[in-house]
């Protein structure tokens, strides 16, 4: 969480970038991709700038064409999820270039190679990546097969294909209808049942953290296996929904029906972990929020979730006054400083650290789940009004 959350906030930062023309530089590089094919796709990338009419606009890509290529000679393969690099002038003043450039590695493996030009960073790749929160697993099947995969963001990860061998029987002479029927209803049960085994067992591995399953396919199959009812009782079927194939089409084309399903599912549990802390909260019992409560609790190992709000950028800022010679910590948002001190002194910046990283960092250490709240909820700016966008669930009380 707390390599995600890094990205996350560099990703704020990089948003905010504006070019003063197409001089922005992205690059995606999938994991096992060709790290010398890369080099010499923007080599000729490179070559081909140097048709950019506006000098200023040329020798700004051309430069970070460059940096990137330096960069990217530093591997010996590309890393194993892949890796997303952005550079470009960052400058806010048209006289002064500075060119900066940004890699991430992401959580889950990359499944694009893409390369663009443009007055802003190509950011949505990543940050579907980064913005996963859950897992679900994905079900698509009709009489025939079936495909089982799990989902988190929009990274599909086939678990296993299956064949039925309802269709494969051919009744012989002889068999009556009924028993010919029985032997083809039994057959159905023996395929929803191998279907359910692994979704149970994918599930169970996960300790039941995966939020739900979603089961699509053509026809009436779909509603036949989820009313047979042979799944774990604490597996939760989300939804439903028609798609024209059974295979990897079939699981994007599930995954994209579904889509505002999933937002909901987020914006449910968000409801739902706030209801919870502001019941305990007015209970005085298993939560307490603020920066200074939340970290002594997570020290303890108190903590079940931390909860932040994902607006929020806080340091920890320690000063020296000049006056007295004393040392000084302050709880700051990102970007203002207080320097002076209350005998009048000037305040000298001796450190600077992400209070929100602190926080994830020892809710990783202590085994504590992190739950980012949305600022566009009405439940999440209220969090943030009300509690200072820090937070935190209890597993007990010292």
């Amino acid at each position: 969480m707390k390599n995600e959350y890094n990205i996350l906030r560099e990703i704020k930062r990089l948003k905010s970038v504006r070019g003063y023309g197409t001089e922005l530089i992205s690059v995606y590089v999938p994991a096992g991709f060709n790290l010398a094919e890369e080099v010499s796709k923007l080599r000729s990338e490179h070559s081909q700038s140097g048709n950019i009419k506006s000098k200023p606009v040329r020798d700004h890509v051309q430069s970070a064409l460059e940096k990137i290529m330096q960069y990217l000679r530093l591997f010996r393969e590309t890393p194993k999820n892949g890796i997303a690099i952005f550079c470009g002038n960052i400058s806010d003043n048209p006289g002064k270039t500075n060119i900066e450039l940004f890699s991430m590695e992401p959580p889950l493996p990359l499944k694009v190679n893409i390369y663009r030009c443009d007055s802003t960073f190509l950011l949505e790749p990543i940050e579907d990546i980064v913005g996963s929160k859950d897992t679900y697993v994905l079900l698509v099947l009709d009489g025939r097969e079936a495909t089982v995969a799990t989902l988190k963001g929009f990274h599909i990860q086939v678990i296993k294909k299956l064949n039925s061998m309802v269709h494969a029987k051919v009744r012989k002479g002889g068999q009556s209808a009924a028993r010919y029927e029985r032997i083809i209803e039994e057959s159905i049960g023996q395929y929803y049942t191998r279907v359910s085994d692994i979704i149970n067992s994918t599930f169970e591995a996960s300790q039941f953290k995966i939020k739900g399953l979603i089961v699509g396919g053509p026809g009436p199959t779909k509603e036949g296996f989820v009313k047979q009812n042979s799944l774990n009782y604490q597996i939760k079927i989300l939804g439903t929904f028609d798609t024209g194939y059974t295979d990897e089409y079939g699981l994007h084309e599930l995954v994209e029906k579904s889509s505002e399903l999933l937002k909901e599912q987020q914006a449910v549990q968000e409801r739902k972990v706030i209801e919870r802390f502001m019941q305990e909260i007015v209970r005085k019992e298993l939560a307490t929020y603020g920066y200074e409560n939340t970290r002594k609790a997570l020290e303890a190992k108190q903590v079940s979730t931390l909860i932040i709000n994902d607006s929020l950028q806080l340091d920890v800022v320690k000063y020296k006054c000049n006056a007295c010679g004393a040392l000084i910590e302050k709880l700051e948002l990102s970007g203002h400083r207080e320097p002076k001190h209350d005998d009048g002194g000037t305040l000298e910046i001796i450190s600077v650290n992400d209070a929100i990283e602190e926080l994830i960092d020892l809710a990783d250490k202590s085994g504590a789940d992190t739950l980012f709240v949305s600022s566009e909820s009405s439940y999440g700016r209220e969090f943030l009004m009300g509690f200072k966008g820090i937070g935190a669930l209890l597993r007990y009380r010292i």
